[in-house]
């Protein structure tokens, strides 16, 4: 049921005109348990001007291809790449569109035992009246495989290695085992039963995941956005969303997004847009991180300052990001503010604007 005064809905709760009209649309073949045909899947995550469906992915559509099949099949989905390459959207979205909702996550952390996987048990009941099913606590996998849906696994190499082992039995038995009420009670998964699955290259080393489960998944990496005009679209986009969401009608103008887009993409590639190389940073300057800063330069914009978001705001709010990950990053982040931002500030108000308040706040950081 959808709420109008919560932070964030659900996607099935944002696009829930979009997805009717895809269903209503659907003529071609739907397998078992999904909700919407494989090519209605793609239409809702691609777009689908015909039908006013509006892309929801910037990125490589065969990617979007080779995932929906990986979920038709009986391996699993497993997306990996830096923080904020959009590995999460995509796989609320897949789940949106073949199962209906999002409900079945389970996030991954170190206090994930083996129990949130399988099942649990209602002690008081447990204790009162003995084992029974009526005191089991299914778990988001459990429930998925009863009902043949998908479940997703967030980060889930930040679960120990002997919780994510009991996903290898799960995904190839495709049941579980319940042997408190019975050696004969099974739950066995229905048709449409998947697990979508997301990993950050930069948690390689916590939890490393064995052979035997890696083989139960299809891999597919997420990269960041390479062309910078379609970051800067998407960080519009998404900035609309959410100043509209909170009825904010300050608004960062378009050099001022051209400005955030080219100097996330400079710093992530360790070089300029003319070939100059600079100094790396440790930081991920991710497309999602972007958003978060050009978001908080139109709140401090609207609330502190004159309503007109500028270089200056975009300045305060990324210092944070680039030393978030490694205080040494500060002086390749200053050595890029004393070269390259310092020639631009000649000829632009925006870069100019940019460079003063960083230089403010290097001093103040000295």
């Amino acid at each position: 049921m959808s709420d109008q005064s919560v932070i964030r809905k659900s996607a099935e709760e944002v696009y829930h005109y979009e997805l009717e009209a895809l269903r209503v649309a659907d003529k071609y073949l739907t397998p078992p348990g999904w909700k919407l045909s494989p090519k209605m899947v793609r239409q809702f995550i691609l777009g689908d001007k015909k039908l006013k469906i509006i892309p929801k992915f910037v990125g490589d559509p065969a990617l979007v291809d080779r995932a929906i099949v990986s979920l038709l099949g009986r391996q699993g989905l497993m997306l990996v790449g830096e923080p904020g390459t959009a590995k999460s959207m995509i796989s609320e979205l897949l789940t949106a569109a073949i199962t209906g909702h999002t409900n079945w996550v389970i996030q991954g952390s170190a206090g994930i035992i083996e129990d949130h996987l399988r099942y649990g048990w209602n002690y008081a009941m447990l204790l009162n009246s003995g084992p029974m099913e009526e005191a089991m606590v299914p778990t988001p996998i459990l429930n998925a495989m009863r009902k043949g849906e998908i479940v997703r696994i967030e980060e889930i190499t930040r679960c120990a290695a002997e919780v994510q082992d009991v996903l290898i039995s799960i995904m190839s038995e495709k049941q579980i085992a319940v042997p408190e009420l019975g050696e004969n009670v099974v739950y066995r998964a229905k048709p449409g039963f998947n697990i979508i699955a997301t990993a950050n290259l930069r948690d390689r080393g916590v939890h490393e995941m064995s052979s035997a489960l890696k083989r139960r998944f299809n891999f597919e990496t997420v990269h960041p956005i390479a062309d910078l005009e379609t970051e800067k679209a998407l960080i519009s986009s998404q900035l609309e969303s959410r100043l509209s969401d909170q009825d904010i009608e300050t608004r960062a103008p378009d050099k001022v997004i051209s400005l955030l887009a080219e100097v996330f993409q400079e710093l992530r590639n360790s070089r300029t847009k003319d070939g100059t190389p600079i100094a790396s940073l440790n930081a991920v300057m991710s497309t999602a991180e972007a958003v978060n800063i050009a978001h908080a330069a139109c709140l401090e914009a609207h609330y502190f300052s004159d309503g007109k978001a500028d270089g200056s705001q975009i300045a305060k709010q990324i210092f944070g990001v680039v030393i978030k990950d490694n205080p040494d990053d500060k002086e390749h982040f200053r050595n890029y503010i004393d070269h390259i931002v310092r020639e631009r500030g000649q000829s632009s108000q925006e870069w100019q604007q940019f460079y003063k308040a960083a230089r403010e706040i290097l001093r103040g950081a000295s």
